[in-house]
């Protein structure tokens, strides 16, 4: 494993367990979902440059995008359990409430 790969891996990861483990704040979920595409990204761009083909050029681009609509889903979702709740904290949300 080559030192780039091995860098993209543990930053994938480390959002992982970021995700995993420190979920308190709706913020800091999100947060930690953002670092990991950015990891897929940029690990996607690579892999498609070192294969030199066009065929996967569009795949990096189309990651990003799905990345985009996922961080304005989930800051949607952030702005409307601060309304509705008063705080991201995700031990405050009860999916029994409606």
């Amino acid at each position: 494993m080559t030192p780039v790969h091995f860098a993209f891996s543990s930053a994938f990861l480390l959002g992982l367990t970021g995700l995993a483990f420190h979920r308190t704040h709706l913020l800091s979920a999100l947060l930690c979902l953002e670092g990991m595409m950015l990891s897929l990204f940029i690990a996607l761009s690579l892999w498609a440059l070192q294969l030199g083909t066009t065929n996967f050029s569009a795949a990096p681009m189309l990651l990003l995008a799905f990345s985009a609509c996922e961080a304005s889903a989930g800051l949607a979702l952030l702005v409307a359990t601060a309304r509705t709740h008063g705080t991201d904290r995700l031990q405050s949300l009860n999916l029994l409430q409606c």
